[in-house]
């Protein structure tokens, strides 16, 4: 038990020097207007820098990321199977299923999953 104690004090130690190091390494030493404008050739921009961001983009990005940590959630359920009431196992998974199938319905519907403009 010490041991453990002394190596999460020692691997605390270790990354709190490195990044301490890097902090120190990466400073800029000379700041100044100039250098920290987005433009340094002389002029002034014409218009933004930042292209526009497709709305459906985020929702398809949004939509991935559900499912992502719907198989995240469902994995370990999988493993919890033998250890568990089987009528309870399977109402749970079926309301987890369900719930994600009716989202995904709704975002048919809304016409959030077509990829055509």
């Amino acid at each position: 038990m010490l041991n453990l104690f002394l190596m999460g004090i020692l691997i605390f130690l270790i990354a709190f020097i490195v990044m301490g190091l890097s902090t120190l390494l990466s400073k800029k030493k000379m700041k100044d207007r100039e250098k920290l404008s987005p433009f340094e050739c002389g002029f002034s921009p014409f218009n933004s820098s930042r292209l526009p961001f497709s709305i459906r983009f985020f929702l398809i990005a949004i939509i991935f990321l559900i499912f992502d940590v719907e198989i995240a959630l469902i994995l370990p359920m999988i493993l919890t199977l033998k250890t568990s009431n089987l009528m309870i196992w399977t109402y749970t998974n079926f309301i987890f299923i369900l719930v994600l199938i009716i989202g995904l319905y709704h975002e048919w519907n809304q016409g959030s999953l077509n990829w055509t403009f």
